[in-house]
């Protein structure tokens, strides 16, 4: 066990970061028990609040764990349902007493944490989601649905996505259970064992694992302020990649929305380089609704090789389960016919409540207003940071990609602070990349919006803020990541 006696920093930021470097660098193992909080305040002669602190701070980061009674050890937990690389991507929503957020940071209501102010999830605030107890009320469903072979989506709910659909004349529609189902039953269609699948890197996670879960081969591509690079692509396309992935609006983790001509280049890409007329591209369009950019979709140009995606979990409830999907009728139609021998098709009590948000203005006005409010915050958040010398660009929907000198450096500091965010790495494909004219430099995580493609110049990493939960001072806010995006490294 640590000594107590082999400690020298004495405020609990500097106990809280000194115990994740020892952490860091295989001093301290998973499952190793700290010194008491009593002891460690003896040896440093500091009290035993500051200590108290900074064993909070660490667990808030992920870097311990408490076990009541039997103490505190460094964090040994595995959650098998969870990949590697997504564990320990949100805070840890640990019981008991956590970090109290500086006076002013927030009201922490997105946490049963009181006062912790928490912009790791990636989830919208539960304030700005529209009420779906109205809308139950309003929609009236029916569990007497009829035959199990009826038509998978409600007449009434197709026509109506169909009429709000990005591109005119969309082949076929269908209703899933979520974006990422209709992602994962797109990718069970059109990716084979050994495939090459062309991803956006920085990404999402789980997107990452599900090409790996089917045997695919992820191959990252690089992104600018407008999407991803159209060189990149080019280069991609040589190594005859099945699929692409890609998310045109609010992009996760970055915050970047594609232009219109970003996704017209695109589409020229695919259409005039060898092989890129077989590529199926699938089309993450998961906060559809909150995003303030106009609509994008690659089918304009190149119909017959796009599914597009449309998420309502950010802009009416992550519990809402529902999402549309549309492309070529081949495509769509294995996809319905697999879920016969599954589910069979997305309960059509959800379809007419998700019918009546999309269509009563009651509904309709709250979302609208929602897409504005998450505008201004980011907006807000964003603008300070740049006063502060921290450049994330112009993020779109609820995250923004912030570059920070070391990434466990900034999380260690700002649970410190009582303040919650993702480190990176998870959203970044780790593999070797071949220098090229006009790629990152080797081992870069990807490009912030606002950089023009290039990489982060001197940083060392970055972090994912969920910048739509902060719902006052932001000027307070931003000094909070801009001490941690210049924090050391800890090892």
């Amino acid at each position: 066990m640590l000594s107590p006696d082999a400690l020298v920093e004495r405020s609990s930021a500097g106990i809280a970061a000194e115990i994740a470097r020892l952490v860091s660098d295989g001093t301290l193992s998973p499952g190793e028990r700290l010194p008491t909080v009593r002891e460690v305040a003896a040896a440093l002669g500091v009290s035993t609040g500051t200590v108290a602190t900074a064993w909070r701070a660490l667990a808030d980061a992920g870097v311990v764990a408490s076990r009541g009674r039997a103490g505190t050890f460094v964090h040994a937990e595995r959650r098998e349902w969870l990949s590697p690389r997504v564990r320990g991507l949100a805070a840890p929503a640990t019981p008991g007493p956590r970090t109290p957020a500086p006076r002013g940071l927030g009201d922490g209501r997105r946490l049963g944490s009181a006062g912790v102010l928490d912009l790791s999830l990636g989830t919208p605030d539960p304030a700005m989601l529209p009420s779906l107890a109205n809308a139950l009320g309003r929609a009236r469903p029916r569990a007497d649905t009829g035959r199990y072979h009826d038509l998978p989506v409600l007449p009434e709910l197709h026509d109506l996505l169909r009429e709000q659909w990005p591109v005119r004349g969309v082949e076929a529609l269908t209703v899933v259970d979520g974006a990422f189902d209709g992602i994962s039953r797109t990718v069970d269609q059109v990716v084979r064992f050994g495939d090459r699948v062309a991803v956006e890197s920085p990404g999402f996670p789980y997107i990452f694992d599900l090409v790996e879960a089917a045997g695919g081969d992820p191959l990252p591509l690089d992104s600018d302020a407008d999407g991803i690079l159209p060189s990149s692509l080019a280069r991609a396309l040589a190594r005859r990649p099945s699929t692409l992935i890609l998310q045109p609006r609010a992009q996760n983790p970055t915050g970047t929305s594609m232009s219109f001509d970003r996704a017209r280049r695109l589409a020229d890409v695919l259409r005039t380089v060898p092989g890129g007329d077989r590529v199926t591209v699938i089309e993450d369009d998961h906060s559809a609704l909150i995003a303030t950019a106009p609509a994008v979709t690659l089918a304009l140009w190149i119909p017959g090789q796009v599914v597009h995606v449309r998420g309502f979990s950010k802009s009416h409830g992550p519990d809402l389960r529902i999402a549309a999907l549309g492309g070529p009728t081949a495509i769509v139609e294995r996809i319905v016919r697999r879920r016969m021998l599954g589910p069979g098709w997305t309960s059509r009590l959800l379809q007419a409540v998700l019918l009546e948000l999309l269509s009563d203005p009651r509904s309709i006005a709250p979302v609208r207003t929602a897409r504005l409010i998450y505008r201004d915050r980011l907006d807000r958040l964003a603008a300070d940071l740049r006063r502060l010398g921290v450049d994330v660009g112009t993020p779109d929907g609820i995250n923004l990609w912030m570059p920070v000198r070391d990434e466990r450096a900034a999380v260690v500091h700002l649970a410190a602070e009582g303040i919650a965010v993702a480190a990176g790495g998870p959203f970044v494909i780790d593999v070797p990349r071949p220098e090229v004219a006009g790629a990152l430099p080797p081992g870069a995580s990807g490009p912030s919006p606002g950089r023009d493609g290039d990489g982060p110049d001197a940083a060392g990493g970055w972090v994912r803020v969920t910048a739509g939960a902060v719902t006052e001072n932001f000027r307070l806010v931003a000094e909070a990541l801009a001490r941690a995006a210049a924090a050391a490294p800890l090892s």
